[in-house]
């Protein structure tokens, strides 16, 4: 599984912001590894600085120099929709009869064709394949007086989930769409603010934590100070329960709640609900670590951190030769021998998507000599893909949604298998059940998405008759 984008947005006047905007990007690295970039302005124009790679090899004191201003926003991608090249790197700049506007965007809209389309037919043409421009176009043709105006008017059209920061030459705005599902928090510092993804990109720039945007709040930021404004009351809340399994940090804070202790609490959820004999608890680095800690205190099994991650392995451009790429995670883990030798070791992880990465991590710990291994995992199983701005793969890829949990534990190579029920997990969080999309455990989407699964059906089956049986069968389609 992938992390969905970390947007960051920067107002602070007589203040030169990019620098800042660097090392805000920099505590999110963990959300996106494809692309980075900035744009600035400092009263008079935009300016945009975005390539393939990390933060630390797209930006140096020259670019950093030649993005002045006091007003920045910033983003880390990870694809998907558009692909993988430099041409959709964002932040995204668009022209305007009313000027410049340029926007980051974390998330997924899933009318984003037939938007785009209806576009195109009025006479627009796109730089890029995202549905990030389609958002950028659609509110610079919005009707409204203003910025506010425009945005609330294309909230109302937008299907799907997008947390947003938004520059013109002398105002910043953050959205974040009326169900939630992307976080996006609101941070103070000596008179300017701070817009990200995370808290945690807060606590590195020493900036004080005011409050999370609400789902469905616009926030208008520029000399006068800060406004919020509503579009529309949320009739029910969506937030990606992955935000509190793996994606944020565990230093993060979302709806009030620490992501360190939620997953520590997991841990110990999962050894109430699928104890076991064991010798030694792990949790795969380092996603799992904490809840492999809440599972040994809850169990009282020793915690052990011989599962060794090299820290170094990132994404890389240069694809490796077949007998490498066959190594899978051997370039990523490396057990002590020791520590495993006729030991039986209970393994928790984050989750299980495909179930091709956990099969080399089993084989890892048994020729490092283990005895027995125990899998525990955080999340339900994964039944149905994401349309929300994460890459999980399709139906047809989940192997929780193609074989039974005895199926998976053989296919798997593990002595046992538990995953965490929805309830367990629920009361691991300690939030409220209906704050939560879980579409992917239940199918039960928190919008309709009946038109990418059709279009999905076409893709594999080429079947209409396949596409009627898939929505009796999943019941996911009428009003839900």
């Amino acid at each position: 599984m992938r992390e969905s984008c970390g947007i960051l947005g920067i107002y602070a006047q007589g203040d030169e912001v990019a620098r800042l905007a660097f090392f805000g990007l920099y505590a999110l690295q963990h959300r996106g590894q494809e692309s980075s970039g900035i744009a600035a302005t400092d009263g008079n124009r935009i300016r945009v600085h975005a390539a393939m790679g990390l933060v630390a090899q797209i930006f140096n004191e020259t670019t950093l120099n030649q993005l002045s201003g006091h007003i920045a926003i910033g983003h880390n991608r990870y694809s998907t929709t558009g692909g993988s090249r430099v041409a959709n790197a964002q932040p995204i700049k668009v022209q305007s009869s009313s000027g410049e506007l340029a926007l980051a965007h974390n998330g997924n809209i899933i009318n984003a064709q037939y938007l785009r389309e209806e576009l195109e037919g009025k006479g627009f043409e796109f730089d890029t394949s995202t549905d990030s421009e389609v958002i950028a176009r659609l509110i610079n043709v919005a009707p409204g007086t203003d910025l506010v105006e425009k945005t609330r008017h294309s909230m109302g059209r937008l299907q799907g989930a997008y947390s947003l920061v938004m520059l013109t030459r002398d105002k910043l705005m953050g959205v974040r769409d009326p169900l939630g599902v992307r976080p996006l928090c609101l941070g103070k510092f000596n008179g300017g603010w701070v817009l990200a993804s995370e808290s945690c990109a807060l606590d590195h720039l020493g900036v004080e934590f005011v409050r999370e945007v609400e789902p469905g709040e616009i926030v208008h930021i520029d000399r006068d100070g800060l406004k919020s404004y509503r579009a529309g009351m949320p009739t029910r809340r969506g937030l990606c329960v992955f935000e509190f399994i793996y994606f944020a940090r565990p230093d993060s804070l979302i709806s009030g709640r620490r992501l360190y202790p939620a997953r520590l609490a997991m841990g110990q959820q999962l050894a109430l609900e699928h104890g076991v004999g064991a010798d030694l608890v792990l949790g795969v680095p380092d996603s799992a670590t904490a809840a492999g800690i809440g599972y040994a205190l809850a169990s009282g099994i020793p915690f052990s951190e011989a599962l060794l991650k090299n820290r170094y392995v990132g994404r890389t451009f240069i694809e490796p030769e077949q007998r490498l790429r066959e190594l899978g995670v051997r370039l990523k883990f490396n057990p002590v021998p020791e520590v495993f030798s006729g030991k039986r070791v209970v393994v928790i992880d984050d989750s299980i998507v495909r179930g091709t990465t956990t099969p080399q991590v089993i084989n890892l710990l048994r020729k490092a000599g283990a005895s027995e291994v125990h899998m525990r995992i955080c999340a339900p199983p994964i039944r149905y893909p994401c349309f929300f701005g994460v890459d999980m793969a399709t139906r047809q890829e989940l192997i929780a949604a193609q074989k039974s949990v005895p199926e998976i534990t053989s296919f798997i190579g593990a002595d046992s298998l538990g995953y965490m029920s929805i309830e367990g997990l629920i009361k691991a969080v300690g939030l409220p059940k209906e704050n939560f999309c879980l579409a992917c455990f239940t199918g039960e989407y928190p919008v309709p998405v009946q038109l990418e699964m059709d279009k999905l059906a076409l893709e594999l089956h080429g079947d209409a008759d396949w596409i009627a049986h898939e929505r009796k069968g999943r019941g996911i389609f009428d009003g839900k």
